[in-house]
């Protein structure tokens, strides 16, 4: 009868083992999933603020020449009313 009690309680620590070994094989499982997930989203929150920063500096250089023609015409505008002024005070 020992015997036979422990080898019951060899099978059942060794259920035990298998059911440790496979709940930590999940959870390794998941882990990397989660991993490689996170990497997933890290390369497309990358690539994102790559294409952002692209169209901020297209808008910014738009900017930049709508500012630049803004003040050229506002140059040409002061030079017309001058004319004009000068015109009719002939």
């Amino acid at each position: 009868m020992p015997v036979e009690r422990t080898a019951q309680s060899a099978l059942e620590a060794l259920k035990k083992a298998l059911n440790q070994l496979d709940n930590e094989v999940d959870r390794q499982v998941e882990t990397s999933r989660s991993s490689t997930e996170a990497t997933a989203e890290l390369s497309r929150m990358i690539e994102d603020r790559s294409r952002l920063a692209l169209e901020l500096d297209q808008s910014q250089d738009r900017a930049n020449r709508l500012e630049e023609a803004n003040r050229e015409v506002s140059r040409r505008l002061v030079t017309a009313m001058e004319t004009i002024r000068a015109v009719l005070d002939r």
